[in-house]
């Protein structure tokens, strides 16, 4: 059975083809930002990617560029063929293939907001989150899957929410008045929440098929700006460009 990301990849790889830029000799490159690079100097410095937790790859492709995080960086280059003949076993190269997939939509205009916000970003980003999943879904309780720092704060505020992340050093901490848990107790909070917000990473590194229940999904971040588009998911990322 194929999962989501192997899903998404046939679709891209169709758009490709379609486009007729799959074997053209067009060079698709990713490396590693730095912080400051990939989101500014917000006032807050507990985002996983201040602490080094993850970096964000980056794609250019036809003058467009666009993100994946993942905590497997490095340098890639090639066509869009060869990026397609990835085999998506390893963080690394899915994020790759993320990262080009965004770039590749946002050149076709198929998608927006592939590059990550910075400076004051995020915060502007989590004043609008509780209004626009109030004004869309209702007032409900929410599950989110990856730990962001800004939106998880400002949910706490408004509703009841549980928080799914699984980095170790935040597991039973406490993190902007949120109890942040662990792996095990995913489908817990799946069952208990009336909707997810979920964090777009989950496309990059594989977990995202066990989020696609009968329960709504919001989406959050750059990372799955291409995915969502191919796929018709809803993504907030307001302050992304």
């Amino acid at each position: 059975m194929k999962t989501i990301l192997e899903t998404v990849r046939d679709k891209a790889v169709a758009l490709w083809k379609e486009k007729n830029i799959l074997n053209e000799s067009i060079t698709v490159s990713a490396g590693p930002l730095t912080v400051k690079e990939a989101i500014g100097t917000p006032e807050e410095n507990d985002f996983p990617i201040q602490q080094g937790k993850e970096k964000l790859m980056e794609a250019a492709f036809r003058g467009e560029r666009g993100q994946a995080f993942t905590d497997h960086y490095g340098n890639y280059t090639g066509t869009l063929k060869d990026v397609a003949a990835l085999p998506l076993d390893t963080n690394f190269n899915r994020a790759v293939f993320v990262a080009t997939l965004n770039a590749v939509c946002r050149s076709l205009g198929l998608a927006r907001g592939t590059i990550h916000c910075k400076d004051e970003g995020p915060k502007e980003c989590s004043k609008q989150i509780f209004n626009h999943i109030k004004e869309k879904y209702g007032k409900c309780k929410i599950t989110i899957i990856g730990f962001q720092p800004a939106l998880a704060e400002a949910l706490n505020k408004e509703t009841e929410i549980r928080l799914i992340d699984l980095d170790p050093d935040n597991i039973g901490q406490t993190k902007r008045g949120v109890l942040v848990e662990g792996g095990d107790a995913t489908a817990d909070a799946i069952d208990w929440c009336d909707m997810l917000l979920v964090t777009g990473t989950t496309l990059a590194n594989s977990s995202i098929d066990q989020f696609l229940t009968d329960k709504p999904i919001l989406f959050y971040g750059t990372t799955i700006s291409g995915g969502a588009a191919l796929m018709g998911w809803d993504r907030f990322c307001p302050q992304s460009a």
